[in-house]
């Protein structure tokens, strides 16, 4: 069985790609920061459905637990698995929420560029030695970090996705080597827990925020977990070094 680890799979987006992938007969680790009973029902749904998975805390806020994490991971994958090898990452964890410019505070910044990239970056790193030769990861961007996709009040958080979207084919590049496929998605607007579960609990600003995509409404997580389970597959076996966009054709 081939295995998966993804971070902050305790809802949304991570949610979704777990089960996608545990459908797909891959092991899963799940990842969670504060949501502890939400990142055990993520595994609870995946073995209710027969597949196997193990729920593990991860804060991305700093490095200095990384390598008691990555040493959790080993462990995981020898107790569950029987192996010392992981198939597949997906940096999914995020923090959300907007800022404008004028307002944005230091610690708010430097939050958002250490969830956002500076952790994906360095846990990608320490896990290349456990990622198999001829695996795949896959960043979780976004579309605001895209041309032609501002949006007032979120610099702040398109910077460090920008850096992920960035950095995304210098890994390919530099993974090519070992057969690692590196791939990113920039989902638009999709119904997450992130920025205070606003899109979860306001049906008028999902409609209003619905507007502005072609097909007429915000994504859900399923469809923007379906492409990344897509880019981890052999179907995607020739594909490495890109950015996706999942996003209804938003801003079109």
């Amino acid at each position: 069985m081939k295995t998966a680890l993804i971070t902050g799979a305790s809802a949304g987006i991570g949610q979704a790609t777990a089960l996608e992938l545990a459908r797909r007969d891959i092991g899963v680790i799940a990842t969670y920061r504060t949501h502890q009973a939400e990142g055990e029902e993520t595994v609870d749904r995946i073995q209710a459905a027969g597949g196997r998975a193990v729920a593990l805390p991860l804060d991305l806020g700093g490095q200095a637990g990384l390598g008691d994490f990555v040493a959790s991971v080993a462990g995981a994958l020898d107790a569950t698995w029987g192996t010392s090898r992981l198939d597949f990452l997906v940096n999914n964890a995020g923090a959300g929420g907007g800022d404008m410019f004028a307002d944005i505070t230091e610690d708010r910044f430097d939050l958002l560029q250490q969830v956002l990239f500076k952790g994906p970056y360095f846990l990608t790193q320490r896990l290349l030695p456990v990622l198999v030769d001829g695996g795949a990861i896959v960043n979780v961007g976004s579309t605001s970090a895209l041309p032609g996709q501002v949006t007032a009040g979120y610099s702040a958080y398109a910077a460090p996705k920008a850096a992920l979207h960035a950095v995304t084919p210098y890994w390919a590049k530099e993974l090519a080597g070992r057969r690692i496929r590196v791939n990113a998605v920039a989902p638009g607007t999709t119904r997450t827990r992130l920025g205070g579960d606003v899109l979860l609990s306001s049906p008028e600003l999902v409609e209003s925020l619905g507007q502005g995509v072609a097909f007429g409404r915000i994504g859900e997580p399923e469809e923007v977990a379906r492409v990344i389970a897509f880019l981890l597959s052999d179907e995607a076996a020739w594909v490495t070094g890109q950015v996706v966009e999942v996003s209804g054709g938003q801003g079109l």
